[in-house]
């Protein structure tokens, strides 16, 4: 159960303007993704679609049941439009270039192809959102270290800085003092260590990238339905995530 500071008070912005969602179209892309990959568009009532995206060098199918645990939260708690489906796009295919927000995770090397690499820097360049989470829950172990290298590579060897604990991530729906703590931390398995920051990649003071060594994918990792049990819900961080992805 993730633990930590933080308040119950709900930022009141669950109707807030989804100007990222819109960023595509400065680009001239979206046509050219809508008719690669035989990827369906979704419904346009949708706010908000859930999209993992699929590497050719590693596990990118880990935590299975995360997704849907994200968006019945999404559901439970803000007024957002949610497309129940998650979406998955391979990172070489142009049709990512138009999600609202894009997921990337788990255990083993990650080494962009040329067009994977280039799909990245352009999504973040242009306005898009990635989370990418290390499901090793360390700071020293392959994906990690894979990890930050492609960011050095695409974005520079210091683009990865610390999240201050007064950034707007913490307070973009619910209240947060610093970043939860997942139960995998301490259990053994990996560093046994807290790790108690997460690092970004701004872009013209915009948080592009979002990156994880606490496994928050395995933490949300079970069915939504169980989340009644527990006396604080995890999800609750996930919610904050996509919201700052879709408002900031």
């Amino acid at each position: 159960m993730l633990s930590g500071g933080r308040r119950d008070n709900a930022v009141d912005r669950p109707g807030a303007g989804m100007d990222r969602r819109h960023f595509l179209k400065s680009t001239g892309q979206l046509a050219a993704g809508l008719l690669c990959g035989g990827f369906a568009a979704p419904a346009a009532a949708a706010d908000f679609y859930f999209t993992r995206l699929m590497y050719e060098s590693g596990d990118w199918w880990v935590d299975e049941r995360m997704p849907a645990n994200i968006l019945d939260s999404l559901i439970q708690y803000t007024t957002i439009r949610v497309d129940p489906e998650e979406r998955i796009i391979p990172l070489a295919d142009p049709a990512m270039l138009h999600a609202p927000f894009c997921y990337l995770a788990g255990h083993r090397l990650v080494e962009f192809t040329l067009q994977e690499r280039e799909n990245f820097a352009a999504y973040v360049r242009n306005g898009g959102f990635v989370f990418i989470d290390d499901c090793n829950h360390d700071i020293d172990g392959l994906f990690a270290r894979s990890v930050e290298r492609q960011m050095a590579q695409i974005f520079g060897a210091d683009a990865l800085q610390r999240l201050p604990d007064d950034h707007p991530l913490y307070r973009s729906f619910f209240e947060f003092d610093e970043p939860p703590t997942t139960s995998f931390e301490l259990n053994g398995w990996g560093d046994d260590i807290v790790h108690d920051y997460l690092r970004g990649i701004e872009i013209n003071g915009r948080l592009g990238v979002l990156y994880s060594n606490k496994d928050y994918g395995c933490e949300w990792d079970y069915d939504w339905r169980n989340k009644r049990w527990l006396a604080v819900d995890n999800t609750r961080f996930a919610v904050n995530i996509v919201m700052y992805a879709l408002t900031a």
